[in-house]
């Protein structure tokens, strides 16, 4: 990890299981950034978290010097502003517009879709899983002739879009119904291990925790 004086506090609260504390953890290790995790219990919260994020009090709460930042797409894009090395956004304007509208949808559109799938049997499930599939079509056809969302380089729409791998593909285990069948989204699958290809290269213990579990390496 990058060195920084000692004066400087980088602190992430977060859950290992959280896709959105996750992405945080990638942005941080694609920087180099040196941070403490501070791992919570979210049926339990901690008298620093509701401290930190008294309006949502929720995770991932990104402390940087003593200031607390919440909401996962705002730390990103802090993070990409505060340490300039490997950015995540584009450059250019229009591209960075749509990065944001395109991480957006993966949060407002398939999270929101894809989570009234948990709990649903027969006819409602399968309703639910065709639309979260009319969803992910979108991004399997952004991801057509690119290797990452943003072309060559692991960028912001690629660490949002993790919930789908992370989240999305661990979930389908548990409901018992392949929502992100290989078949039908190749790209999808295809980008998924791209993301495991950069964590053998990064040789980072948070992003090779955080690819064990898109790829399955771990089993859990």
């Amino acid at each position: 990890m990058a060195e920084r004086s000692d004066s400087e506090e980088v602190k992430l609260l977060g859950m290992w299981a959280s896709p959105f504390s996750r992405r945080i953890e990638i942005a941080l290790t694609l920087k180099d950034v040196s941070y403490e995790f501070s791992e919570e219990d979210i049926t339990n919260k901690s008298s620093l978290l509701l401290q930190l994020n008294p309006v949502y009090k929720m995770i991932p709460v990104l402390v940087h010097n003593g200031k607390p930042i919440s909401e996962s797409l705002l730390i990103l894009e802090y993070i990409d502003e505060t340490w300039r090395d490997n950015p995540i956004l584009p450059q250019d304007p229009y591209e960075r517009a749509m990065a944001r509208f395109w991480a957006k949808f993966v949060d407002e559109q398939i999270y929101v879709t894809a989570m009234k799938v948990v709990g649903k049997i027969g006819e409602e499930r399968d309703a639910v899983v065709e639309a979260t599939r009319d969803l992910l079509m979108f991004l399997e056809k952004e991801l057509v002739g690119k290797d990452f969302f943003g072309g060559r380089s692991l960028g912001f729409v690629d660490i949002v879009a993790t919930l789908v791998a992370f989240w999305l593909m661990r979930t389908e285990e548990i409901v018992g119904v392949k929502v992100v069948p290989v078949e039908k989204f190749p790209e999808i699958h295809r980008w998924r291990f791209e993301l495991f290809e950069v964590s053998i290269k990064t040789k980072t213990t948070s992003f090779w925790a955080v690819t064990e579990v898109l790829t399955g390496v771990n089993g859990c």
